[in-house]
């Protein structure tokens, strides 16, 4: 049995729950538009070709903005190719994901999804291949009234009023040798400035996102955030995060301390763009846009997906299967503690979209033709996204520790909590990383007078499975939120058992003491 011990107090928040930190990513790649978003003709389409099915799953997630349409995809992407009658609109090859795009699917079909999905666009311009004048064009396109050739071209492609698209990335992933038209950190940040001082000209109200490191490990790594942020610092509100896990080896322990290099991530471009805040005597801060996270199994799955000739891929191919996990209990538990990171350094994480929604690396898997089906990590962000509301509350956690190759000692328990004092409920996510033991948490609640237990649930390995189970197409159920029984107040104090290796969410009625 391994034990914890969390105090929360009324009186020590980090600040309020921001709305977009459960945002979720829309990239041409694989099946995510095609056959996962949109797909004409199926049975649940409508009569734009939008599945309702998958609708109804992303509503149910929670999700609140989406970034699109990439993403490596984005850097080789011409955004005319993506408005106008579909029937005139050019096939070409996609040089990031090996494949051809249709175009079938553009800036109006996706905006028609949105409003539909009811989720705010976050729309990214291409700074690969692209620049200056293209990025100024399409917000031209997008957002202004009319009256100018651009803003009446896509009233004629069938938008009368602007899409009004306030969030915008600078690019995708720019220090990455693998990204088309990869660039130092000088070249990206001289671009970007003038891209975002060029879009910023035609509206004036439109947040920008500079691409920060694509992850923790990157050579360039605080070197690259201090210099693109010592060109855009006066431009951009926000630098981008990426960064993706997964079980290698059979070091379960690393992976399940995940959550520890998210906050070591979080934690250093907080203090590099602070002080580059510093040096330059600004007197705004620069959040963060985690804007690319999940479980990937990128090096499990190595050559399986993407093939290194066209020839070993069949050739060109159109919305093949690519990168298309099927996540177990493992993988739901370390969403869960990365959510619980998100979401403790939700006073300077303003933005973070999960890659991506549908089929590639993502929470919902659907079929052509077929049914669509949440996997296991749907339900953390779906139960986090519907029940963090008001304030994150600042947690002091004393848990037993266990060791892990990559990180050291890990808290076995770890977990997150908001406090909504309009509806008298804090909210309480717990995660058990211990692949053996139960653990015993006692949450000491100070200020605040505890009612009752509202809801309390589970993910965990279901009776007769492992930790790799799964949902499956023809097992769409196995995994899924349980009662939390195990749980009760005695006080001022929250006691509750988690099994070994699960994820949890209390909900508890309080008042202020």
């Amino acid at each position: 049995m391994s034990r914890a011990t969390i105090t929360v107090d009324r009186d020590f928040t980090v600040g309020p729950v921001p709305r977009r930190l459960f945002g979720s990513f829309v990239e041409h790649m694989g099946r995510c538009v095609y056959t996962g978003i949109y797909e004409p003709g199926h049975p649940e389409a409508d009569e734009n070709g939008y599945r309702n099915d998958v609708l109804a799953l992303v509503n149910e997630l929670g999700v609140s903005v989406v970034r699109y349409p990439g993403g490596n995809f984005v850097s080789g992407y011409n955004w005319e190719d993506g408005v106008g009658p579909v029937d005139q609109r050019p096939r070409r090859l996609d040089g990031a994901w090996h494949t051809v795009e249709t175009n079938a699917f553009g800036l109006h079909e996706f905006a028609g999804w949105a409003k539909k999905a009811n989720v705010e666009i976050m729309e990214a311009v291409n700074l690969g291949t692209r620049g200056v004048e293209a990025a100024r064009e399409l917000v031209e396109y997008a957002n202004h009234p009319g009256g100018t050739y651009l803003s009446d071209l896509r009233k004629k492609n069938g938008a009368a009023d602007p899409f009004d698209i306030k969030l915008w990335c600078l690019g995708n992933e720019m220090d990455g040798p693998w990204q088309i038209g990869h660039k130092t950190a000088d070249e990206y940040g001289r671009l970007a400035q003038e891209a975002g001082k060029a879009m910023r000209l035609i509206d004036p109200s439109i947040e920008l996102v500079a691409c920060g490191s694509s992850n923790r490990g990157m050579p360039t790594f605080g070197a690259w955030e201090q210099t693109v942020l010592g060109h855009t610092y006066d431009v951009v509100d926000y630098v981008s995060l990426h960064a993706y896990y997964e079980e290698k080896d059979g070091d379960y322990a690393s992976f399940l301390a995940s959550g520890v290099d998210m906050d070591l991530f979080i934690e250093g471009v907080i203090a590099t763009a602070d002080a580059v805040r510093a040096k330059g005597k600004h007197s705004k801060h620069i959040n963060l846009s985690f804007d690319e996270w999940n479980v990937w199994y990128a090096t499990a799955r190595e050559g399986d997906d993407m093939p290194a000739t066209i020839e070993a891929r069949g050739g060109w191919n159109v919305h093949p299967r690519i990168i298309e996990d099927h996540y177990n209990v493992t993988d739901a538990v370390v969403v869960g503690t990365l959510l619980n990171s998100l979401l403790r350094h939700g006073d300077r994480v303003a933005i973070a979209n999960q890659a991506q929604l549908v089929n590639v690396i993502a929470p919902i898997l659907s079929e052509e033709n077929g049914p669509a089906w949440r996997q296991s990590i749907f339900w953390p962000f779906a139960r986090m996204s519907e029940l963090a509301r008001g304030e994150i509350l600042r947690l002091s956690t004393t848990s037993d520790r266990f060791e892990t190759a990559k990180y050291g000692d890990a808290d076995v328990v770890d977990a997150s909590a908001t406090w909504d004092e309009e509806n008298g409920k804090v909210a309480l996510f717990l995660a058990n990383r211990g692949l053996d033991d139960s653990a015993e948490i006692a949450v000491n609640l100070r200020g605040f007078d505890a009612g009752r237990i509202a809801r309390a649930e589970l993910l965990t390995v279901p009776e007769g499975a492992d930790r790799f189970a799964t949902n499956e197409q023809n097992e769409q159920d196995r995994l899924g939120l349980t009662p939390l029984t195990d749980v009760a107040v005695d006080g001022g104090t929250l006691r509750a058992t988690l099994p070994a290796l699960s994820w949890a969410v209390v909900e508890l009625e309080v008042a202020k003491a």
